[in-house]
Formats: C-alpha cells, structure tokens, sequence
C-alpha cells in the first residue's frame, strides 16, 4: 500500500475566517465545520484538502512551509488583485524584485507565492 497526502493542516486563530479565505482564492468550499477543525477542498472525494485546526500561540517567523499557487493560463495580476480583496496583502521576506513569483500572507500572516503560469510541476 502507498500512502498518500490527505489534508495539508494550517494552523490557526480564527478556523471559519481563514477557512473561507483559502476556499475563496482556491475557489474551494468548506466540507466540514467543526468547533476544532474545517475541512475545505473542491468536493468530498477529492485526492487532498486542507484542514484548519486552533492555535493559541501566534505566528512570529517566516513559515518553514508554504503554498505555491498557479494562476493558469489566465491574467497573474488578476488574480494577484482578486486574492488582496479576498483579504490577502503583498509581505516582503526578502525578494530582490527578480523573482517570478509575488509572495502574499493571507490573513493570519502566513505566507504564499502566487507563481508564473506553469503547466509543469518542474517549468
């Protein structure tokens, strides 16, 4: 038997807020709310969703891990703009403004690339 990535866990304050967020710029919805745990993804029998589960201690580094997001073949400033009005904001971690991604926090301060279009894992 394989194993195989289920949820990807992000810690947080406030579960039902972050968890709209992230199903906002994923375009996702929410499976399951529970008082110490929600489950987003884009539908029950997905391969992998994320899961939100309470923290009491606040975020005070840069993340060791984060999400790596690929705009498609559609406008990478659109959708740049569309996660800012989700609540998203632009953080610097020390980009030289070379990079082909722009790294944004969502509203808990964890941090995220919104990358180039790619149609590969590895281009």
């Amino acid at each position: 038997m394989t194993v195989s990535l289920h949820h990807i866990v992000i810690d947080a304050h406030d579960l039902p807020a972050l968890a709209r967020f992230w199903a906002g710029v994923l375009q996702w919805r929410v499976l399951s709310e529970r008082e110490r745990e929600v489950v987003i993804g884009p539908d029950e029998n997905a391969p992998v969703g994320i899961c939100f589960m309470p923290v009491t201690d606040r975020k005070v580094v840069k993340n060791r891990l984060h999400l790596d997001l690929n705009p498609g073949a559609d406008d990478r400033q659109a959708e740049i703009d569309r996660i800012l009005a989700l609540g998203g904001r632009r953080v610097d971690i020390g980009q030289t403004g070379t990079e082909t991604w722009t790294v944004l926090a969502d509203p808990e301060g964890n941090e995220f690339c919104v990358l180039r279009p790619k149609s590969t894992l590895t281009a």
